[in-house]
Order: structure tokens, then C-alpha cells, then sequence
């Protein structure tokens, strides 16, 4: 079985549970098949890395971890909050929009 994900990479999404609710942050990649997204700033884990050659420089590094794409919901712009998409069909194609407000999203 095959899993959606509702949002997409580049979307603007706000975090609706968990340590960093609230955070507004970017899609940088999604995973549909584990339903899980990478967003920018958010979920951050602390790894240690070791030099791969003398020059290369060893430590801490900080990056984003994966989280489940149902913590998060898309951010509109007007509305200045998360919220839920509609289709709208302009012409020959659909169009991801705001529910509330009718705002393009992506």
C-alpha cells in the first residue's frame, strides 16, 4: 500500500505537534513511502562526526531529522496560520488552494 503525503517539497508548513510546535519551516525533501518529510529548522539532532581525511574537520554537527508529514499542516500567507487544502480546477489542471481563503498555495 502505497502512503500520501498531503504536502510537498518546497511547501511552507507550520509543526502542529510535538517538541517544535509552532515552527513554520520548508519542505527541503519528502518520503511518501514512510510518510515522513525533512523540514528546514525543525527536529534538529546533534551527530557526531568523524574527519574522513587530515584536512576534513571532525565534530559536532547539527542537521534535521525526519518527522511524521501528519505533525504538519500547510502555512498560508493571508490566513498566517496552518491550514487545510482544497482543489481547484483553472483550465486544464488542478490547483492546490486554501480552504479558508482560496489563496494558491505552492
Amino acid at each position: 500500500m502505497i502512503k500520501k503525503v498531503h504536502v510537498k517539497k518546497d511547501d511552507k508548513v507550520v509543526v502542529i505537534s510535538g517538541k517544535d510546535k509552532g515552527k513554520i519551516g520548508k519542505v527541503l525533501t519528502a518520503y511518501p513511502k514512510e510518510g515522513k518529510i525533512i523540514v528546514e529548522g525543525v527536529n534538529i539532532r546533534t551527530m557526531h562526526k568523524k574527519p574522513k581525511s587530515a584536512q576534513e574537520q571532525g565534530g559536532r554537527v547539527q542537521e534535521e531529522s525526519s518527522i511524521y508529514a501528519s505533525k504538519v499542516m500547510p502555512f498560508c500567507d493571508k490566513c498566517k496560520k496552518g491550514v487545510r487544502i482544497a482543489q481547484k480546477i483553472d483550465g486544464d489542471k488542478k490547483v492546490r488552494v486554501c480552504a479558508k481563503c482560496g489563496t494558491e498555495l505552492g
